[in-house]
């Protein structure tokens, strides 16, 4: 099975045209006029416009609708420090993703040469690199990038740059994590602010999943960290940074076996398979069990419901309640762009949360059921997307493939740019908006489709 996907994967990345993107241009050249406005003499005009008002860069560039996927290749998927070359194919996916997803251009950069004598990333030189690239984006989407080293570079680009700078690999988990438990405790009948949660592993994810869940009011005093020298407390010398030190709430030392002891929530970004049946045992009545490591999660799915456990997700397609990032980043960078935002910011985040949390709750029209049962054939035989609302064990959240998600997404979190002045641009009728970026991604999909093929 292994070798097979080994042997089709290479095939798909190889072929008459390598990768997975290229460039297109989007006005006509059909003739020496058409010559003379894209180039000479013509672009003159466009150029000297952006000279005495630099916003109308996003008028007359690609600039509104191009997001830079930016790596230093220190931290790939489950692949650890392969190093930016390596890293490319993972960029140009996520750039593929964007493009059919929410109809945003974006271009994969591995950035070499930022790493210090210890061959961990360098952080000045990575901000600096990134900083030089604003008169191109319309937004920064970092990617891969090793903890601790991550939080400093978001933290600064935000501080430095005017335009959205955003590490999905933090962000976007945190996001659809949240999402994810509300709607879990709900079905628990559980409060966030009185469950413990665990979450182990202390890397991009978790830091960030940790923060939005205490602006959502879980307590500080009921959650649990774990990094791999266990348990994250006051006092504690080994492994520790400036950064846990932040999360060290509670004196309490131990291992995960000892955490997770009368948890209600367990939440794992961490490795396969540390998660043991009995620990989930030891979890208090009608547990939520988000298992995130990827290939391999903390604990199988069937093994931790065996256990007890109420409610389990995992980061794979192939199994119920998958918490992926796809949910996430298209439709925030869709609403980030069009309302030309500076930022996004914390009640930008929290808006596309929300929007997960109670799409799913809807009922699902008959035309995007038919789609979604043509997309998920085992969900049919569960009946997942019926009635009035679907929210159930096994669909705590939206499919990727549910087209209502990125329009959705994306109109909350315009909503809540204008609302916090983060946004340059006003959209004055968000319902419209919507059904805008809804019949945008279609035409971007069939074009897709239409043009897809080269071998």
């Amino acid at each position: 099975m292994e070798e097979e996907l080994k042997k089709d994967s290479l095939e798909y990345h190889d072929g008459t045209k390598k990768g997975k993107l290229e460039v297109l241009p989007l006005k006509p050249l059909n003739n020496q006029r058409d010559l003379s406005l894209a180039y000479s003499p013509g672009v003159a005009y466009p150029c000297l416009e952006i000279q005495k008002n630099p916003l109308k860069a996003f008028d007359f560039t690609s600039k509104s609708n191009v997001v830079a996927v930016i790596t230093d290749g220190s931290a790939v998927l489950g692949l650890g420090n392969i190093g930016a070359r390596a890293s490319v194919p993972v960029m140009e996916g996520k750039s593929v993703l964007f493009k059919k997803f929410a109809d945003i251009d974006s271009f994969p950069l591995a950035v070499d040469k930022c790493r210090n004598a210890e061959g961990k990333t360098d952080i000045e030189k990575f901000v600096s690199v990134v900083e030089t690239l604003e008169p191109v984006f319309g937004g920064i989407n970092l990617e891969d990038i090793a903890a601790p080293a991550c939080f400093e570079i978001e933290e600064r680009l935000e501080k430095s740059m005017g335009i959205p700078v955003f590490h999905d690999d933090q962000h976007g988990t945190a996001i659809i994590t949240l999402a994810a438990l509300q709607n879990s405790l709900e079905l628990a009948e559980k409060k966030i602010n009185e469950v413990k949660i665990v979450i182990n592993g202390f890397g991009a994810a978790g830091r960030s999943i940790a923060k939005i869940y205490l602006e959502a009011g879980a307590k500080k005093e009921n959650l649990f960290f774990l990094d791999s020298h266990g348990i994250i407390f006051k006092g504690r010398k080994e492994g520790m940074n400036k950064y846990k030190e932040e999360f060290a709430f509670n004196k309490s030392e131990g291992s995960l076996k000892d955490a997770v002891k009368e948890a209600d929530v367990f939440v794992g970004v961490s490795v396969g398979n540390v998660l043991s049946k009995e620990m989930v045992q030891s979890m208090n009545e009608k547990a939520v069990v988000f298992a995130l490591a990827n290939p391999f999660p903390e604990i199988e799915p069937k093994l931790a419901l065996e256990a007890g456990a109420f409610i389990v997700g995992t980061g794979r397609s192939d199994y119920s309640n998958q918490i992926n990032n796809l949910l996430g980043y298209p439709g925030i960078f869709r609403g980030a762009l069009d309302t030309r935002s500076t930022q996004i910011n914390e009640e930008m985040k929290l808006a596309a949360s929300n929007a997960l949390r109670d799409l799913v709750k809807e009922e699902i029209p008959e035309q995007v059921r038919k789609k979604l049962y043509e997309a998920y054939p085992s969900a049919k035989k569960e009946k997942l997307f019926e009635g009035k609302n679907p929210l159930s064990v096994k669909m705590i959240i939206p499919k990727v493939l549910d087209e209502r998600v990125v329009p959705r997404v994306a109109r909350a979190v315009a909503e809540a740019a204008m609302k916090s002045k983060a946004s340059l641009q006003k959209i004055d009728d968000l319902k419209a908006y919507e059904k805008k970026v809804k019949e945008r991604i279609s035409f971007i999909e069939n074009k897709i489709g239409r043009c897809s093929g080269w071998g």
